[in-house]
């Protein structure tokens, strides 16, 4: 059986940066897994204070998904929805992609806090899905 997980970059105003689904794509859940990781929010505000650490881990439960969530210095909130319970792969997935949006902030044409809408940019985290989730 082959694990749906959805990834989201949420900025600093609660905006979506960027969103993909990795795995099944499933057309009917596409809006309920948003409901999900953005209902999440508040819980991450909460978690973030409580560690030190960006991976904050599974820090919400919605039935059989687990929300996770990564907290940059910046306050951009990465997050992903799934099944598993790969706490290392998870992490690292996220340290990576901490890593890819930190370069795509470097480019001088991305203004900071816009959605990301680059083939490449999407072509990368599906590598790093690839490498750590699937």
């Amino acid at each position: 059986m082959s694990s749906t997980y959805y990834f989201a970059i949420v900025g600093t105003n609660d905006s979506p940066l960027y969103e993909t689904e990795l795995g099944v794509q499933r057309d009917e859940s596409k809006y309920l897994n948003q409901f999900i990781v953005h209902a999440a929010l508040d819980l991450v505000d909460d978690a973030q204070f409580m560690s030190t650490a960006c991976y904050l881990k599974t820090i919400d439960r919605y039935n059989d998904w687990n929300v996770s969530a990564y907290v940059t210095p910046s306050n951009t909130r990465l997050m992903l929805l799934h099944e598993t319970k790969a706490d290392d792969a998870i992490r690292l997935f996220f340290t990576d992609c901490h890593e890819l949006y930190l370069k795509t902030l470097l480019n001088p044409f991305y203004e900071p806090n816009t959605p990301i809408q680059s083939q490449a940019f999407d072509i990368k985290v599906n590598m790093l899905a690839k490498k750590y989730l699937f």
